[in-house]
């Protein structure tokens, strides 16, 4: 349980080793770069028979269109096909007041881009917002190029259809071969039934893929289930069962984990052999579609086995015997969810917040200074700037830098791949089908990247957005380096541009977002300790799993702040300390809460955290006291034991992170 002191001292630059774990193979990762090439190439197909513009855009959109399942993507054209249709008819509407005149024009352009992107930042619309913005901002400037009304409208048309034909080819191709909701979800299950068991069965095994499992939580896995029962794959009798075996996985891989990390955990070959097969055999059956019932599964005596063994082989008994039992109706509903925040389309501070205004206006001022320079400048090959600013902001300085970190490396690659294409492959082709072809390999080496780890997926959307402005200059083939270098200048511009603007005006940390995400996991663990329905209590484990592994990324991110907006040494060292700190404590609350919910020995060490973070809010309620058991006593040894070490590091840590901020 060291704590991570290093973080903040490599940089903002990742390891080679790193660079190459973040690129090896993931499960479901070979399919869906496969489909995302097959649709760009697709449409580079359609683009050129018709002979419509702006075909690097269309193949470009799909990258944004596309998730893991069939339904999630068409429904995502379909619902991004009719946002562009309303925008459009937007447009129109507006440029009857403006189209003649620049000044009106650079007005609306302004109003239009404040607004949606407040929207962006204070309310539902966050995942698409900016694109909007920058649609508008974007038609508006078109529409005044074009010298009469006939051509304005001609070109509304193709924009319309930059999005329409990528649309409409993601829909064919995915209910053609996309993967079903339903499939996926049991493959899911069947990896992590698999992990369990390999981390059972082989004393060294590698704990990095099974705490990556946990980290992801059930919320991918939920909503394909629920994706599954609206397309029929799956019946109202078979959901319940599924989403119970859902939350049994939860409870297999934490029992797993203990074993694998505990040595007074680990199950003698007896019995981990027959839990281990039995494993293996409920993964075949997911991956054949279905779930397994009736299972049986008879474990030697737990007599004089060490107390922590006794837990983890309890709770694997248990969870697999029950895998996919649902809790009978009433007990479901027996008990309270937990308070959500409320509902609605705006965020509870879109009104009182002032960073969502100041966002709004940052963004439009970059993008807007981008406008007016190349306008000035008489340099429209460079409008790529404009573009870049709106993809590039986000709401915190850290994860701004992140970004335009990850778009800086992935243009610079996709354009030297795109240039060296222009200059030794181009010339040689002489049909479409080559350069569909070209395009195929060029998207699948960027999907590839977009479709890893958040930590490079970005890399990967500007590899193939350069790699695109590159090779489709046009309708038809086209050689011309100037456009290319162009763009890529644009790209370039716009991202220092958004640097200077995010890090110098306004520049917000992303400190208050990890300390609201904090005081959130820790009244997460409060409220999964006084849970007493199984089913709900294991939902809620793998929901504060995958909130750690968030606010853990979100404190990595403190590295991509300048040093005048990153918080204190201090502050970052009690952040980890805190993760840390739950970390260690993970699997110890959830087992004791297994066996006792609302246990007051677990929950004053989990007060203690939320004291010495400085997070208030935890609820003080009555709590149960456990009757003297071996097994309640060795797990908060453990969680004692963990805490304890985590104290002895901590001034190792704070003295690491004060020599990396020393002043020069």
């Amino acid at each position: 349980m060291a704590l991570p002191a290093d973080d903040i001292a490599r940089g903002i630059w990742p390891r080679p080793g790193a660079v190459l774990r973040l690129l090896a193979p993931t499960p479901g990762r070979l399919e869906a770069t496969t489909r995302i090439a097959l649709i760009c190439a697709l449409t580079t197909l359609v683009a050129s028979i018709y002979s419509t513009p702006w075909a690097a855009i269309s193949a470009y959109v799909v990258f944004f269109m596309i998730r893991a399942d069939r339904v999630t993507s068409i429904l995502l054209s379909v619902a991004m096909l009719v946002l562009v249709t309303v925008v459009l008819g937007l447009i129109i509407v507006i440029a009857i007041f403006c189209v003649d005149d620049p000044l009106w024009r650079v007005v609306w352009m302004v109003a239009l881009s404040v607004g949606l992107l407040f929207l962006t930042s204070a309310s539902k619309l966050r995942p698409v917002g900016a694109i909007l913005a920058m649609i508008v901002g974007f038609g508006l400037d078109e529409l005044g190029i074009a010298p009469v009304g006939e051509l304005a409208t001609r070109a509304l048309l193709y924009a319309w259809l930059m999005v329409a034909i990528p649309a409409g080819v993601v829909i064919v191709v995915n209910l053609v071969m996309g993967p079903s909701p339903r499939r996926l979800a049991c493959q899911a299950l069947a990896r992590r039934l698999r992990l369990a068991a390999e981390h059972l069965g082989t004393a060294n095994a590698d704990r990095a893929a099974l705490a990556a499992s946990l980290r992801e939580g059930n919320q991918a896995i939920a909503t394909w289930l629920r994706l599954s029962r609206m397309e029929g794959s799956t019946s109202a009798t078979d959901l319940p069962a599924l989403q119970q075996a859902v939350a049994s996985t939860t409870a297999i891989l934490m029992a797993a984990d203990l074993a694998a990390s505990e040595p007074q955990a680990r199950l003698p070959a007896n019995m981990a052999t027959p839990i281990t097969e039995t494993l293996q055999a409920m993964a075949r059956m997911l991956e054949q579609g279905g779930y397994p019932v009736d299972i049986e599964l008879t474990l030697p005596s737990l007599d004089g086995l060490p107390p922590l063994c006794r837990s983890v082989a309890t709770e694997l008994q248990s969870a697999i015997v029950s895998f996919a039992v649902a809790e009978p109706q009433p007990s479901r509903q027996a008990e309270a969810a937990p308070a959500k925040a409320p509902g609605g389309f705006f965020l509870p501070d879109a009104r009182t917040n002032p960073n969502h205004l100041r966002y709004a206006l940052k963004t439009t001022a970059a993008a807007m200074f981008c406008y007016l320079l190349y306008m000035q400048l008489d340099w429209s090959g460079i409008h790529t700037c404009f573009i870049t600013c709106y993809v590039v902001s986000l709401s915190s300085t850290a994860e701004t830098v992140e970004k335009l970190t990850l778009r800086i490396v992935g243009c610079l690659v996709g354009a030297a791949l795109g240039i060296a294409t222009l200059v030794w492959v181009m010339p040689a082709m002489t049909s479409v089908a080559e350069l569909m072809a070209l395009v195929f390999i060029g998207m699948w080496l960027s999907a590839w990247v977009a479709q890893g780890s958040p930590r490079i997926a970005y890399a990967g959307f500007q590899i193939a957005f350069a790699f695109l402005l590159c090779v489709l200059q046009g309708p038809s083939p086209a050689f011309d380096l100037t456009v290319a270098r162009d763009r890529i200048i644009g790209i370039l511009l716009g991202n220092v541009v958004v640097y200077l603007m995010f890090t110098r005006v306004w520049p917000v940390s992303i400190a208050a977002q990890v300390d609201a995400a904090l005081a959130a996991l820790l009244r997460q663990w409060d409220t999964v300790t006084r849970t007493f329905s199984t089913e709900q209590r294991r939902m809620l484990t793998a929901q504060a799993l995958a909130q750690h592994g968030a606010l853990a990324a979100d404190v990595a991110l403190v590295r991509y702040e300048p040093s005048w907006v990153r918080p204190a040494p201090a502050w970052i060292a009690q952040r980890r300390r805190a993760l840390a700190e739950l970390e260690s404590m993970e699997a110890p609350s959830f087992l004791i809460a297994e066996r006792t919910p609302g246990d007051a020995a677990m929950r004053a060490r989990l007060h203690g955290v939320a004291e010495r973070t400085g997070v208030n809010g935890l609820v003080a309620d009555a709590t149960s006291t456990a009757p003297p058991d071996a097994v309640h006593d060795a797990l908060l040894a453990l969680a004692d034991a963990r805490l304890s070490r985590i104290a002895r590091e901590v001034p190792d840590a704070v003295s690491k992170e004060s020599l990396t901020h020393a002043p020069a």
